[in-house]
């Protein structure tokens, strides 16, 4: 299993300054990804600018959005802003997506919670389309470069819509922030959903889990304010927060034993020194 580290975009308050340099520690300490997550309502950094920041920052380490609310931007120019972080970074994003749940997020007029399931559908048409190369804004012109390539797509959510989504046109699934003894019943329907379409192989599955080794305290304050309002959700990510090595150690095991293919471990302040405690427990 991989290990990867998620970057404190969303971190309340964060620091932007920290984000390049967070991305080059992470990268020359040997985790495999670094990883986003995303809201629009909420005093953080925007997937994109964070992982835009991360490509110019390093060399090798894979991204990936985990996940992006892919239905609160219009499709075209989600497609065009990913097609263009990929293109700097040499090929490494993953696109990691979900239809969103809070409504406060959808900041775009037209773009409500309302038929945002069809929305996706369409909107999957439409980043094939516009990453092929096809004419936009009704011209000539395509908006993106001749060697845009189709960006590997992952989708997170519960719904067997999703699960479906995610075996037509993606790579494999991301779990929601939950404890591994909840999640495994999410990639299993993600494995089932995956033999139903008759897909060769098997889904890739990546895990998420909350860390905070330099300042616990903090970090249990800030995820529980980032899932403030989710009822009994909000309780269950702060109580799984790993504070301590051995939580850590723990955590690993139990995604592991689930056969998951990659765990990115979330950060929940944007203290630097958090990157090489959390390196020398799992690397």
């Amino acid at each position: 299993m991989k290990i990867g580290i998620g970057l404190p975009n969303q971190v309340r308050d964060v620091r932007p300054q920290v984000i390049p340099e967070w991305a080059a520690r992470a990268e020359d300490a040997g985790f495999s990804t670094l990883g986003t997550v995303g809201r629009m309502a909420y005093p953080g950094v925007m997937d994109t600018v964070a992982l835009a920041a991360a490509a110019g920052a390093t060399k090798s380490i894979g991204l990936i959005s985990n996940i992006l609310i892919a239905t609160a931007w219009p499709a075209t120019l989600l497609a065009k802003e990913i097609a263009a972080i990929d293109g700097v970074s040499g090929g490494r994003l993953t696109l990691g997506i979900g239809v969103g749940l809070r409504s406060d997020d959808f900041v775009v007029d037209g773009l409500g919670t309302a038929g945002r399931g069809h929305r996706m559908d369409a909107a999957l048409e439409t980043y094939r389309d516009v990453w092929n190369g096809a004419p936009v804004g009704g011209g000539d012109n395509p908006a993106v470069t001749p060697d845009t390539r189709q960006v590997p797509l992952l989708f997170g959510g519960m719904s067997p819509a999703a699960y479906a989504r995610m075996a037509r046109w993606g790579q494999g699934y991301i779990a929601g922030s939950v404890p591994a003894a909840m999640a495994g019943q999410f990639f299993d329907a993600a494995r089932a959903a995956w033999q139903q379409e008759g897909r060769d192989g098997a889904p890739r599955l990546v895990a998420i889990a909350y860390f905070a080794l330099t300042d616990p305290d903090t970090g249990r304050r800030k995820v529980g304010d980032y899932y403030a309002n989710t009822g009994e959700f909000t309780e269950m990510v702060v109580n799984s927060m790993s504070a301590t090595p051995d939580e850590v150690r723990s955590t690993v095991k139990a995604f592991h034993d689930l056969g998951v293919d990659e765990l990115v471990l979330n950060p929940t302040t944007d203290e630097l020194d958090d990157i090489g405690r959390l390196a020398d427990i799992v690397l």
